[in-house]
């Protein structure tokens, strides 16, 4: 069997098989305690599966256009101008199958064999997949935990070439929590238009902000930067809505337009239940999220309580999104029944192991010294998994 060279540019989601190998292990009835899952725990409000209730059952079950169902595009146009003060028209609006498929659409219209796009590290998994399934390069230019994991104009201008077509900002950010502040995105948002460089901004975690932490859109400072960026966003962090696979994509309706050439030779529209209950998600859950984010701003400084009084564990705190990023490279070059730890993927299979402890590996994130810990989950399941990370890593010599 032949494959295609565009498939073997890339690898299976490592977030994803975490996830997977947890799973099978509770399967075969071995008791693990997960932080892989990049998901809410929390369950879809009431208000919005009762609106994919009655989608069903007034016959809402057949196909819609291509990029979305019109009632849906204007909930989204409002969502814009009331949270973000941001003007767009329903032709500058794609709805697809998750912020992930919208990603995947305008790399492969937007990107080819040449080009280059610069993604800060640490990054979400997939963006370098899809920048190189789509024939580009993606520059990691790497981030540091004393500067919030936030990239600088400086590293932007220093690795920009002839070939660069783009920059992929996310914020809030998985995998580290980091957000932009408004003064630091006009500082990004100058040098891309001086080196005339597409933004692509990742919102989807943008309503999960912790400390008062004020959200910004990058594509918000002025209409200059609103026309050269392609905004990401959609349902499936703010509202718990993971498994009924809704993003959307603001951008020129010209980049729409061959998005939406490409969708309808691929996927075809979202799901039409799906598309009624995200009109509500939109429209009418703000007591819901509020609940979820300040539960999450509990968990998030429970969890970074309990991993800050391990000897030797450095963790930035986080602002936004559902996940801290500890740095456990003191424990590299230890060992176990003669056996060393050599980085994170190394250490992420040892408190699997021995700990019963699943977490996402760095090296995923394109950040050797760390490993991702997903919030999403209870109090009681945070301080006991925090304490089984600990007594294994007390196993190590």
């Amino acid at each position: 069997m032949k494959f295609s060279k565009k498939i073997q540019r890339i690898q299976p989601s490592m977030t994803l098989a975490v996830d997977a190998k947890a799973k099978e292990l509770r399967a075969n009835g071995v008791n693990i305690i997960g932080f892989g899952a990049g998901e809410p725990d929390f369950d879809t409000p009431d208000k919005i599966k009762k609106a994919g209730i009655a989608a069903i059952e007034t016959n809402m079950t057949h196909y819609t256009p291509v990029g979305g169902i019109d009632a849906l595009k204007q909930a989204i146009v409002n969502k814009f101008e009331r949270d973000n003060n941001l003007f767009y028209e329903k032709n500058q609006i794609l709805v697809s199958c998750g912020a992930k498929h919208s990603l995947f659409n305008i790399a492969q219209v937007l990107w080819e064999e040449g080009d280059e796009i610069i993604v800060p590290a640490p990054y979400w998994v997939s963006y370098p997949d899809i920048i190189r399934y789509a024939g580009a390069k993606p520059v990691i230019i790497n981030t540091l935990s004393a500067n919030e994991f936030k990239i600088t104009p400086d590293q932007i201008s220093s690795a920009v070439t002839a070939n660069t077509r783009a920059i992929i900002i996310n914020s809030p950010s998985n995998p580290t929590g980091s957000a932009y502040s408004k003064k630091e995105l006009e500082g990004i948002a100058e040098c891309a238009l001086s080196n005339k460089l597409l933004i692509v901004s990742d919102e989807i975690y943008e309503k999960i902000v912790f400390d008062g932490f004020e959200q910004h859109s990058i594509c918000s400072i002025g209409k200059e930067v609103q026309n050269n960026s392609i905004l990401i966003n959609g349902v499936s962090k703010s509202y718990a809505m993971t498994g009924w696979r809704i993003g959307y994509l603001a951008a020129n309706d010209e980049i729409v337009k061959q998005a939406g050439k490409l969708q309808g030779q691929s996927t075809s529209n979202p799901t039409s239940i799906s598309q009624v209950a995200s009109i509500t998600a939109l429209n009418d859950t703000d007591s819901d999220v509020r609940q979820m984010i300040e539960e999450f701003q509990k968990r998030r400084d429970t969890i970074l309580n309990c991993l800050l009084r391990i000897p030797f564990v450095e963790c930035y705190k986080p602002v936004g999104s559902f996940y801290t990023f500890p740095d456990f490279s003191a424990f590299y070059g230890k060992s176990f029944k003669g056996e060393k730890i050599e980085g994170s993927m190394q250490l992420a299979n040892f408190l699997l192991d021995e700990g019963k402890v699943a977490l996402v590996p760095g090296i995923a994130f394109g950040a050797e010294k760390n490993l991702r810990l997903s919030f999403a989950a209870s109090m009681d399941t945070i301080i006991q998994g925090v304490d089984r990370i600990t007594k294994a890593l007390d196993l190590l010599e």
